[in-house]
């Protein structure tokens, strides 16, 4: 069995991956796929914004996302006690 503080660092942790991973499906999927039509009435950079995402802008958020979780997996390593610095 897990102790509390082992449980509630896995439930941060899963926490912040279910919220990285939404992200990227709505931004990925939803604006690139789904939310094209309705996008590309928008023009970014001469091309329409659903287009952008599709090919551009899925890809700049992703990187995003990587720092983001980075950052935000060290401040739960350093609140539970378990960082490596």
């Amino acid at each position: 069995m897990m102790d509390d503080t082992s449980a509630a660092y896995w439930r941060a942790t899963l926490g912040l991956l279910v919220k990285v991973m939404v992200i990227w499906f709505v931004v990925s999927f939803g604006a690139g796929i789904l939310f094209a039509p309705a996008l590309n009435s928008i023009s970014l950079g001469g091309y329409p914004l659903g287009f952008w995402f599709a090919h551009q802008g899925s890809i700049y958020v992703f990187i995003a996302l990587i720092f983001y979780y980075a950052k935000k997996m060290g401040d739960i390593d350093r609140q539970f006690d378990v960082h490596e610095d």
